[in-house]
């Protein structure tokens, strides 16, 4: 009996140690912003088979983290620590997490010089990443999304240049960043109001503060914008109105677009469950566009 169990033991460590070893591979890049004039990092899982197709060019996802986040969080916090990868070497898919700092919301910000993450995400991180690795150099190789404030970003960011990806995505997305929007606390809400003022001035309207800045406010660059849109939230989450919202008026100016409405509130276990929805709907694409690695 002993050995038996001393066997099983062997058995599962083995398993365990070549789950973890063989697949998809991490790279940490760092890229140099002359936006912000300082050096960010971001993580790139990329598939097994980037090392036996050796003449292919692989699409990219482009994983945008949430608010008090990092680069680190899709590969760290999912239930499921391999999610990722699992996810790469299924699709035939690059993905890249890159660091955006706590709560830059993902645009320029007009007042904070070291808060330029809409340049960054879609000039330099691009750039880095198409001249290291063997990516479609292409929108229709290149697909965007994210959770909570990289949901809010995926979308305002592809909203903001027609093109440079295909499709976007968003789970539990901020879509609009009045916080008055938010099932928060009172002190939650405020505080959140005092980093937009910081990064944006103040409000003009207090009832409407900066619309072309959030997704609620840019409904018809969405629409004009030939992307394939996909979001989704949980029942339970704080930011479900403004997602109701950004589909009542996606249907109301007829922009074609997926949302989705399950169990669930602002966890990690309900993005550990979206993201292969999510990268379904968004390889789904990719293969349209003729981008995917057979």
């Amino acid at each position: 009996m002993k050995a038996l169990q001393k066997f099983l033991l062997l058995a599962l460590f083995c398993l365990a140690f070549t789950s973890t070893t063989l697949g998809a591979n991490v790279d940490t890049v760092v890229v140099a912003s002359a936006a912000m004039s300082k050096d960010v990092k971001a993580a790139v899982v990329l598939p097994a088979s980037y090392k036996k197709e050796k003449k292919a060019s692989f699409p990219v996802l482009y994983l945008l983290h949430g608010g008090t986040g990092s680069y680190r969080d899709w590969l760290s916090k999912t239930p499921d620590k391999a999610l990722l990868h699992r996810l790469a070497d299924e699709h035939n898919l690059i993905i890249v997490t890159p660091d955006a700092g706590p709560t830059s919301y993902y645009f320029d910000s007009p007042l904070d010089k070291t808060s330029q993450y809409e340049t960054f995400i879609s000039k330099e991180l691009i750039d880095k990443i198409d001249n290291t690795y063997r990516t479609v150099r292409d929108g229709k190789g290149r697909v965007i999304a994210g959770l909570s404030m990289g949901g809010h970003g995926a979308f305002y960011i592809a909203s903001k240049h027609p093109g440079l990806y295909s499709a976007a995505g968003s789970m539990s997305g901020v879509m609009n960043i009045n916080t008055a929007t938010w099932k928060v606390p009172a002190e939650f809400a405020q505080l959140r109001a005092q980093n937009f003022s910081k990064l944006l001035g103040p409000p003009q309207d207090a009832s409407n503060p900066y619309p072309e800045y959030t997704a609620v406010g840019r409904t018809e660059e969405l629409k004009n914008s030939g992307l394939k849109l996909i979001f989704d939230v949980g029942i339970d989450d704080f930011l479900i109105d403004t997602n109701r919202d950004l589909h009542r008026r996606l249907l109301e100016n007829g922009t074609p677009h997926t949302y989705i409405e399950r169990p669930g509130a602002h966890t990690w276990e309900y993005w550990g469950e979206a993201l292969p929805y999510q990268v379904l709907f968004l390889t789904n694409i990719l293969k349209e566009n003729g981008t995917i690695v057979q």
